[in-house]
């Protein structure tokens, strides 16, 4: 599912994860290698209608997802503060699927979203989301709230004590 259409879908969840991605610049990316053995590397997201990876051209994660689109994304996390607890924010993760974008337009999009861009090529890809999952604190705070969609499968909502 596009991103947009995802918003408009699951307007609350979206929201809460797109604020747990864009609370940190660098989020963790997960895809596999040629001989199926996962690799993990550091990306930046953008997000407009769309959820965007740039990267390098010719990085081995861009490898990765043009042989085969599976990803996982995750926000990161920072230490809860050891005073307060908790106060953590809780943390976004998903599942989905890359598409590479090589038309210009779309590219010329994605660079005007950028507030930083080095010049030279890049590798763009879309991702379409097969499943999200936002995780915070409850209130009280004794426990955790773990929200999590899947296409087909709507909205699930557990607390774990």
């Amino acid at each position: 599912m596009r991103w947009s259409d995802l918003v408009h879908e699951q307007p609350d969840l979206a929201h809460a994860a797109r604020d747990r991605f864009d609370a940190h610049r660098h989020k963790l990316l997960a895809t596999l290698r040629a001989d199926g053995a996962p690799r993990i590397s550091g990306v930046e997201t953008t997000f407009d209608d769309e959820l965007w990876l740039g990267m390098m051209p010719d990085s081995r994660k861009g490898e990765d997802l043009r042989r085969d689109p599976r990803l996982a994304l995750h926000s990161g996390s920072p230490d809860p503060d050891d005073a307060n607890p908790t106060a953590w924010l809780g943390d976004a993760k998903l599942t989905g699927r890359a598409v590479a974008i090589d038309d210009e337009a779309s590219r010329r999009r994605y660079v005007d979203l950028q507030s930083r861009m080095p010049p030279g090529p890049f590798d763009l890809f879309r991702v379409d989301v097969e499943s999200l999952t936002v995780i915070r604190i409850g209130d009280p705070p004794d426990h955790l709230v773990i929200e999590t969609w899947r296409g087909g499968h709507g909205l699930r909502r557990i607390e774990r004590r």
